[in-house]
């Protein structure tokens, strides 16, 4: 008579565990908004057990600034990777125009949980610690192309940091935030690839006009 083979069991691997439960948080934090988000929904999304993700993150508003913290730690990764420093500082700017709006639309999830934030008055960040570590080479890219541009005479010299970051972010934000009600009150779909490509020209045009001394 054969042996019976042991049985097969899966072993638990907390990294891998962990990442589904980001992906599927996000996805549905980004559908649903946090009030409207279920942590039994993100379980079943992410193929676990709804106490697993309790062990793992505590409570669904440490999983949501978890998620929050995770998405900006993206963009800011991507953002210090950009290679500014080869560029003109007015095209480096432009450079950083044409990435946010790319990570925008690459990653529809994270202006749709910054959405969510916004209506909560950012109570989870205020609470994160993480949270300016995080950002803080946001703004010092912004200053440093804003002084090399002084000093190239290519950027004007009364410019603010933190207004140049919130004008390149508002171009995109507003635009792709409102794309659905634009359409249909314009009557034209500004999902499209054309208007999208219309944009992105409207919005570095913007931004050099702004900028240039």
């Amino acid at each position: 008579m054969a042996e019976k083979s042991p049985q097969k069991t899966r072993r638990r691997n907390p990294e891998e565990t962990k990442e589904r439960i980001f992906k599927a948080a996000a996805k549905v934090f980004a559908q649903k908004g946090f009030d409207g988000a279920r942590v039994d929904r993100i379980a079943a999304e992410a193929k676990i057990n709804k106490q697993l993700l309790y062990h793992y993150f505590g409570s669904k508003d440490e999983l949501f600034t978890a998620v929050l913290e995770r998405a900006y730690q993206s963009i800011r990764q991507q953002e210090a990777a950009l290679e500014l420093d080869a560029l003109p500082a007015d095209e480096a700017i432009l450079k950083l125009v044409e990435f946010t709006w790319r990570f925008y639309l690459a990653n529809p999830y994270f202006i749709r949980l910054l959405n969510s934030e916004n209506q909560l008055e950012a109570r989870h960040l205020k609470a994160s610690p993480r949270t300016q570590e995080i950002n803080a080479s946001h703004l010092e890219i912004a200053k440093k192309l804003l002084a090399r541009g002084r000093r190239e005479r290519s950027v004007r010299r009364d410019l603010d940091a933190m207004q140049l970051n919130v004008s390149i972010a508002a171009l995109g934000f507003f635009y792709l935030m409102n794309r659905h009600t634009l359409s249909t009150v314009f009557q034209r779909d500004l999902g499209s690839k054309r208007m999208l490509d219309q944009r992105l020209a409207v919005m570095k045009d913007t931004i050099a006009r702004w900028i240039r001394p």
